[in-house]
C-alpha cells in the first residue's frame, strides 16, 4: 500500500485542510493494446474519525492499512475536527466540504473508482454518526454503510446531555434544535425510501457510554423496516476494539474480487 498525506486547499471550508489515504499498489499491471492500465481502479471506502481524532487516527492506532492491502481497497479519511460532520451554525460547512467537495478532490487526485457499488463509509463515534448521516442522506453514492459506536442520537444528546462541554459543542455547531431535521439520524431512518438505501451495518460495545444512542438507533430501524445488520458485544469506547471490528466491516463489505 501507498500511506499518504494530503495536503490540499478547500474551497468550501476557505481553508487549508488534510485528509490521510491509503492506497493499493499493483504486483503488475495490466497493459492494453493502446499501451494503458487497463486494469480497473480499486474500490474506495471513505472513513471517518472521531469527535477527539483527526484524519491520522485510523492508521496510528489500528492496522488499517494492512487490512486494507489484503483487500486491495483505497481508504481515504478526511479532517473535519470535531464539527460532527455538518454544516456548522458558527463555523465552516463541513458536510457541504465531504459529501459534495472531497469526492471530487479524491476523483482529481487519485485513480480510485466512482461507481456506487465500489463506494463505501465508515467511521466511529462522531464518525458513526457521520457515515450514516451521509449514507441515509445520499443512499444513490454508496453499496454500504457502518458505524462503529457511534453517536447515533445526535438529538437526544442535545435534549438531554447537560455536560457544559458537550452544550457548547453543540450550541456551536448546530445551535436549532435537531429533532426532525436531516441531522437527526432517528428522522432519517423514519423517512427513508427502504429500496434506494445501501447495506447498513452497526457495531456497539455493551461496556460503551453510547450503548444506548445505539440500541435507540437499532430500534428506530426496526420500526420502520430498515436493514441493519447490528451486533454488540464485549468492548468500550476504545482503540482495541475499533481495531477488531474494522476487519468486521471490510469483511462485510460487497468487494468485488
Amino acid at each position: 500500500m501507498a500511506l499518504l498525506r494530503v495536503d490540499f486547499s478547500s474551497e468550501t471550508l476557505a481553508l487549508g485542510t488534510s485528509m490521510t489515504v491509503v492506497l493499493p499498489e499493483r504486483a503488475s499491471t495490466q497493459i492494453g493494446i493502446t499501451g494503458h492500465d487497463t486494469a480497473a481502479p480499486p474500490p474506495v471506502l471513505y472513513l471517518l474519525h472521531g469527535l477527539t481524532d483527526d484524519d491520522t487516527a485510523w492508521t496510528r492506532y489500528t492496522s488499517l492499512e494492512r487490512y486494507a492491502a489484503a483487500r486491495g481497497l483505497a481508504v481515504v479519511m478526511p479532517q473535519v475536527h470535531r464539527s460532527f460532520y455538518a454544516d456548522e451554525t458558527h463555523g465552516s460547512r463541513f458536510f457541504t466540504f465531504l459529501s459534495e467537495e472531497l469526492p471530487a478532490v479524491v476523483s482529481s487526485f487519485f485513480r480510485v473508482s466512482t461507481r456506487r457499488e465500489d463506494t463505501f463509509v465508515a467511521g466511529l463515534s462522531m464518525g458513526g454518526y457521520g457515515a450514516l448521516k451521509w449514507a441515509l442522506r445520499e443512499p444513490h453514492r454508496f453499496a454500504a454503510a457502518a458505524s462503529l459506536s457511534g453517536a447515533l442520537d445526535v438529538a437526544g444528546m442535545q435534549q438531554h446531555d447537560d455536560r457544559p462541554h458537550i452544550v457548547e459543542l453543540l450550541g456551536r455547531v448546530f445551535d436549532r434544535p435537531l429533532a426532525g431535521t436531516d441531522d437527526d439520524l432517528l428522522h432519517l431512518v423514519a423517512t427513508a425510501d427502504r429500496r434506494e438505501l445501501p447495506r447498513l451495518m452497526l457495531r456497539c460495545g455493551t461496556e460503551d457510554h453510547l450503548r444506548a444512542a445505539n440500541e435507540r438507533f437499532v430500534a428506530a430501524c426496526r420500526e420502520h423496516g430498515v436493514d441493519l445488520d447490528a451486533a454488540f458485544g464485549p468492548g468500550a469506547h476504545e482503540w482495541g476494539y475499533w481495531d477488531a471490528e474494522i476487519q468486521t466491516v471490510l469483511d462485510w463489505l460487497p468487494l468485488k474480487n
